[in-house]
């Protein structure tokens, strides 16, 4: 479990850093359902295969485990959060971690995932990396960190990320705290702005019916009209985290 542990870490660093993302939700009818964060890194898989490597004994990585596995070993570190964090950190304990890694593949990818029983308990998944990477106790992430884009995303950040699903309706919603705030992240990205022009986030939601509108007019539908699937860049969630905005109400 400690070789895993150092690995998440690396793993966390390295998904903060450059990656492919995909926020998957599936509801059911009575509001409970599954979310599940993954993120594709094979395409930096060549960058940091030494440190991946060194991380993983050489040998290729297929495992499963949960972050209150990881919490326990991490007792001492996570005592010397503020509360706040503290909380932050007890929501993900839930959590599942898939993590799969082949060297010889050229494949690096991270799963998480869990079973919630309303839409208004999921939290900004990045809000939640951020707060586990302060358990490496050397480079502590700071809030709204030009280093480290995602820091400004979620509670603690300069925007506020949160879900619902009643009545039907479904809904996805950023909220901006302070303008003044953003424009400077914005003009502070300086290189990660290149980093992460390739870069995409994807929407993958799954309802019990079919689907009637949908806020925005890029969503792509499946064949049973149960399934919106929505693919932003991942610079305009860190330009604009309001783009990223939905509202979805489903057929009687």
């Amino acid at each position: 479990m400690n070789r895993l542990t150092s690995l998440l870490f690396c793993f966390i660093a390295l998904l903060l850093a450059s990656c492919h993302f995909s926020e998957n939700i599936y509801l059911n009818e009575d509001g409970s359902g599954k979310m599940e964060f993954s993120f594709d890194a094979s395409e930096i898989m060549q960058m940091v295969g030494d440190k991946m490597a060194e991380s993983t004994g050489g040998q290729d990585m297929d495992s499963t485990f949960t972050f209150k596995e990881i919490f326990d070993q991490k007792r001492d570190s996570i005592s010397t959060l503020t509360p706040e964090e503290q909380e932050k950190l007890k929501a993900l304990e839930p959590f599942s971690v898939h993590m799969l890694v082949s060297e010889q593949e050229q494949k690096m990818n991270f799963e998480i995932f869990t079973d919630f029983n309303n839409a208004n308990e999921l939290q900004d998944m990045f809000t939640a990396l951020n707060t586990v990477s302060n358990l490496q106790g050397k480079k502590s992430a700071k809030v709204n960190d030009p280093t480290n884009p995602f820091s400004s995303m979620g509670s603690g950040g300069n925007s506020n990320l949160s879900y619902s699903f009643n009545n039907g309706v479904f809904k996805r919603t950023v909220k901006i705290l302070d303008k003044d705030v953003q424009k400077q992240i914005v003009d502070s990205l300086g290189q990660a702005a290149m980093m992460f022009a390739n870069s995409k986030y994807k929407l993958k939601y799954h309802f019990p019916r079919r689907v009637k509108s949908v806020s925005n007019e890029n969503a792509l539908f499946s064949a049973d009209g149960k399934t919106v699937t929505i693919e932003y860049g991942l610079m305009q969630y860190m330009t604009d985290p309001e783009v990223m905005n939905l509202e979805i109400v489903l057929e009687d």
